[in-house]
């Protein structure tokens, strides 16, 4: 498993035009979180949950990678066996900077799966078609997102990465959704990168904190990890 761990949440993404629900604007701001997020949201309210997405994708169309994610990219070529990028984004900004492997903890919104048999097959950017059924096994389809209240199957995966961690850099996340402060109580160096502080967040268990856009940040961070790597 990979020496260094890269974790980001919704800020590394927000420089490239993403919001976040808890940020004020935007998409989010046009739909209330429980009606469209939230776990049985698609047996009440499935016209408005489907739009939602539908919305999502097409703004992540027009988004690009940030020079964070490039900067990343570049780093996890150099060396692909000590770098593992795990994310609570669901947008594909990582793999359009050239990323392998990400792992996303909270689904892909690319993506749309089988309220059955969990198939998934991919329409990018394009609208869920309402008539459409899986592949499979004609099961009803939705948005490859886990909903608050719902199972998050990739969560048994960090824990295995967080194994062989050595090097931990948490980038753009407040910690409100994935506590990462016991993590990083065992690992040789972490580093947070956040654009200011959160009440969910430890800071003294970290080795540096940077409050920085992960844009500003990246550069210090990276420069961190080849040191790290290096020795």
């Amino acid at each position: 498993m990979a020496k260094v761990v890269i974790f980001s949440g919704a800020g590394i993404s927000a420089e490239s035009g993403l919001s976040t629900f808890r940020d004020s604007g935007g998409l989010w701001e046009q739909y209330k979180i429980e009606e469209i997020c939230q776990s049985g949201c698609l047996s009440w309210n499935r016209e408005n949950t489907l739009d939602f997405y539908d919305k999502r994708r097409a703004q992540l169309n027009s988004a690009k990678p940030n020079y964070a994610h490039e900067q990343i990219a570049k780093l996890q070529a150099k060396y692909p066996n000590d770098i593992a990028i795990i994310t609570q984004n669901v947008d594909d900004l990582f793999e359009r900077s050239g990323c392998k492997k990400v792992l996303h903890l909270h689904g892909f919104l690319p993506n749309i799966r089988c309220e059955k048999c969990a198939t998934t097959q991919t329409i990018g950017y394009t609208k869920q078609e309402r008539t459409f059924t899986c592949k499979a096994c004609k099961g009803s389809l939705r948005p490859d997102i886990v909903f608050f209240g719902e199972p998050a199957p990739m969560y048994e995966h960090l824990y295995e990465a967080m194994e062989d961690c050595e090097f931990l850099a948490i980038i753009g996340s407040s910690g409100n959704v994935v506590a990462m402060d016991n993590f990083a109580l065992h690992v040789k160096v972490a580093i947070l990168n956040n654009l200011e502080k959160s009440d969910a967040i430890n800071e003294r268990v970290y080795t540096k904190v940077i409050y920085k856009k992960a844009t500003e940040a990246v550069d210090e961070i990276v420069g961190d990890v080849e040191r790290f790597l290096q020795k």
